[in-house]
């Protein structure tokens, strides 16, 4: 049964992989370039100081870093120790029928850490913000899967390593949520 999932995954891995064109393949390394994401984060951070002020500001930061370490370290966990997959651009047989667009590749990929760690931000910061900006959480869920995307554009990341990687940044992002829910707390009967 597994390996009928990963026989899958490879084929729609190379579907989706060879959608692409020398024409867009700039965008999509822009999209995947973490350094491109930080004037999202700037003005997201600047809505977070807006809702919450400076205090409330810096729990989310302090939140939102734990967070990410976590996501980064769960995925170095999956793809280090447990599971070992290695990424497309890894695989000998795939490379004549791959294109493979991104710079550099590492050696394992299951899960995805972009994929992940920017579905993580996504759920965490648009249900800090939900209540102020209605359509903020569906615009950073859709910054996430354009990004989980990219992954597979590129060719370092196969379908179902993005898959896991956005499902657990999900899970962690809702969680670290909570929590900051209840740090705020605290530190608001903190005063």
């Amino acid at each position: 049964m597994i390996e009928e999932l990963l026989k899958y995954d490879t084929q729609l891995f190379l579907f989706l992989n060879n959608l692409g064109s020398e024409t867009w393949d700039g965008f999509w390394l822009v999209v995947t370039e973490k350094l491109s994401s930080i004037p999202l984060y700037l003005l997201l951070l600047f809505l977070v100081y807006k809702k919450l002020g400076v205090k409330g500001m810096i729990v989310v930061l302090v939140v939102a870093a734990l967070m990410i370490t976590a996501t980064d370290q769960l995925a170095n966990l999956f793809k280090y120790v447990l599971f070992k997959r290695p990424r497309p651009c890894r695989v000998e047989a795939l490379s004549d029928a791959m294109r493979m667009v991104a710079d550099g590749c590492g050696r394992y990929g299951y899960f995805s850490a972009h994929a992940a760690s920017s579905m993580a931000a996504a759920v965490f910061v648009g249900l800090i913000l939900k209540s102020s900006y209605k359509y903020l959480p569906f615009l950073l869920l859709f910054w996430a899967v354009l990004l989980g995307f990219s992954r597979i554009y590129l060719g370092v990341h196969y379908p179902l390593d993005v898959i896991t990687g956005m499902f657990f940044g999900g899970i962690i992002g809702w969680t670290f949520y909570k929590f900051q829910v209840w740090a705020q707390s605290r530190f608001q009967t903190a005063r």
